[in-house]
């Protein structure tokens, strides 16, 4: 298998990408995929490349050496002398896995597929791998799993890519097993549910069924694949759901719980917290069809004149400070009956009215952000003016422009010169707006304190998307299949559950999730002799922590094979304090 540069002739020009050739076992032959897409030969010679065909025909033979010089480093490995660096920073997340015992329930899982190798261990490679050292499959397959200890490698390169489609097509089923688990183990609390959904670019030009061209949140172009994220009371992960790009997130909120209810993985009644892109009248119904509560939020731009009269005006507000007394931010409150119009049985809109709670809030350090953000926006859009852009370069600065075409006729298109005016009054409405909240929750009982603590929580999703692509490399996906990316993300899903569960459940949340990150990254030790090992990781708040708890030698430098094992051995009950190892500590 090697990379090649493919060539392709079009009316624009010749198109270079590099591919990979793959032995495909469905199939029963070798087969094709895009690794990189280049560009136009016209548009990189532009680029200052004087021969790009010839300049990444050399890169393609890089990337064939750099490849032939992984196998034979993993060849090595295998017949070779134990690698003189070990990484033990997942020997937390490895110690939560195993006591959740999934291990017998997937090895039922793998029945059909006629595998030779162990699922269960190919998964918890690949989660343990994604927490120290996120990489490509190949990557992790040549250079990380070999260094890991008490990591096993059962399986091929190949065998890998197998069982990750495969985990990919069941991801539901895994995701029931793990919720089961974990219920058994530490519980779950369901009373409260929170939803968010992000989506991750892929950069590719041809889109398929799954990566489809949407609103990026990245504002990238390319084809994206969205994620919905749904997390218990705790703010620990309960259910995923992966869908094309192109397709609205209202319907997912709704969807995965409706899932997870019939798999007994949510029971009993739930509130459901979503921000304002996920609040509509259809979620609204659902919810209360379901028996469960909603806290969402709306944007106070778009109410009606009347209500949105009554959340501006000076009267009624209540203020909350911090104990030297300064405002931290300001509230208003109205439970009544509201109106929502919702799809009936017939397609036609029926007017339901619902009891509702209203908490309208003022933060004085909101209001300082989005004015900022909006005078940066007004600029951007007055150097673009100035410069006579086209209409898609404004991207969100346009709300506050308003266009006409240069010759006064037709259309205004996006790949168009266009005349722009800064609209003024797009301005004071913003600002007027600027730092204002409102929160609609079902929960006329709970007050405005509490609607207001519960709503803020949906930063932890925020928090678990950010760790998902920035701390675990989640992107980019070097995946073609549905499957295989579909069970690169169960892959990330797990990450972040067993993380949440180490900070939330072991640890009690008295550590961030940059900690936890910093001991996956940087617990390492190195093979000074046959017998003995340095440890040369740095001391920290939560090595130390985690050395009290257990009695390991994490915080000695010499160690012995057998210290070294016992670290990668760790079990729950020692993470909670219950079954301390007796080491002689030096602090």
């Amino acid at each position: 298998m090697a990379y090649f540069l493919k060539r392709t002739k079009n009316k624009k020009g010749l198109y270079l990408q590099i591919y990979e050739s793959f032995w495909d076992p469905q199939r029963g032959h070798t087969a094709h995929r895009s690794v990189r897409a280049v560009g136009y030969e016209h548009e990189l010679r532009e680029s200052g490349i004087e021969d790009p065909i010839a300049h990444f025909k050399a890169e393609v033979d890089a990337m064939n050496a750099e490849r032939k010089a992984a196998l034979e480093r993993s060849k090595a490995a295998e017949i070779g002398p134990e690698p003189a660096e070990r990484h033990l920073g997942h020997f937390a997340v490895k110690a939560i896995d195993e006591a959740l015992g999934v291990a017998s329930d997937l090895a039922y899982l793998q029945v059909p597929s006629g595998f030779r190798f162990s699922l269960a261990d190919l998964l918890s490679s690949l989660v343990y791998a994604r927490c120290v050292a996120p990489c490509s499959k190949s990557r992790t397959f040549h250079d990380v799993l070999p260094l890991m200890e008490g990591v096993g490698r059962g399986f091929s390169l190949d065998q890998l890519y197998d069982g990750l489609a495969y985990l990919g097509e069941e991801h539901e089923k895994v995701i029931e097993i793990y919720n089961a688990r974990v219920a058994e183990a530490f519980g779950r609390d369901t009373s409260k549910s929170y939803f968010d959904c992000t989506n991750f670019y892929f950069e590719i030009d041809r889109e398929d069924d799954l990566r489809r061209k949407g609103p990026s949140k990245e504002h990238r172009p390319e084809p994206i694949v969205s994620m919905g994220l749904l997390l218990d009371a705790d703010c620990v992960p309960i259910g995923m759901s992966v869908f094309p790009g192109n397709e609205s997130e209202r319907p997912q909120l709704r969807e995965v719980i409706s899932r997870l209810k019939g798999r007994n993985a949510v029971t009993g009644r739930t509130v459901r917290v979503a921000d304002k892109g996920l609040n509509c009248a259809d979620n609204v119904a659902d919810a209360v069809l379901s028996g469960d509560g909603y806290v969402f939020s709306k944007s106070v731009k778009t109410l009606p004149a009347t209500e949105r009269a009554w959340a501006l005006s000076g009267s009624g507000w209540a203020d909350v400070t911090d104990a030297k007394g300064n405002l931290l931010w300001s509230y208003k409150e109205a439970t009544g009956d509201f109106e929502y119009k919702v799809a009936g049985e017939d397609g036609r809109k029926a007017t339901v009215t619902l009891p509702e709670r209203r908490v309208v809030t003022y933060s004085p350090r909101l209001a300082r952000k989005q004015t900022y953000e909006i005078n940066r926006q007004v600029e951007k859009a007055r150097t673009l003016r100035l410069a006579a852009a086209r209409r898609s370069e404004y991207g969100d600065s346009a709300k506050f422009v308003t266009f006409a075409p240069v010759d006064g006729e037709g259309e205004v298109r996006d790949d168009a010169r266009v005349v722009a005016t800064i609209n003024h009054e797009a301005i004071r409405k913003a600002k007027s707006v600027a730092g204002y909240n409102m929160i609609v929750t079902s929960e006329t009982g709970m007050s405005a304190e509490e609607v207001y603590a519960t709503y803020h929580n949906l930063w932890r999703i925020e928090e678990s998307f950010r760790v998902m692509k920035s701390e675990l490399d989640a992107r980019p996906v070097y995946l073609q299949r549905r499957s295989t990316i579909t069970g690169h993300f169960l892959v990330c899903y797990i990450a972040v559950l067993l993380t949440r569960l180490l900070q939330v459940k072991v640890l009690g949340d008295a550590f961030c999730s940059e900690d936890l990150i910093g001991l996956f990254r940087g617990l390492n030790v190195c093979r000074a002799s046959e017998r003995k090992y340095v440890n040369v990781s740095r001391r920290t708040p939560i090595l130390e922590e985690l050395a009290a708890r257990t009695g390991l030698p994490l915080l000695h430098f010499n160690l012995t094979k057998g210290e070294v094992r016992s670290i990668a051995g760790c079990t729950l009950g020692m993470l909670r304090g219950e079954n301390k190892k007796v080491s002689n500590q030096r602090k």
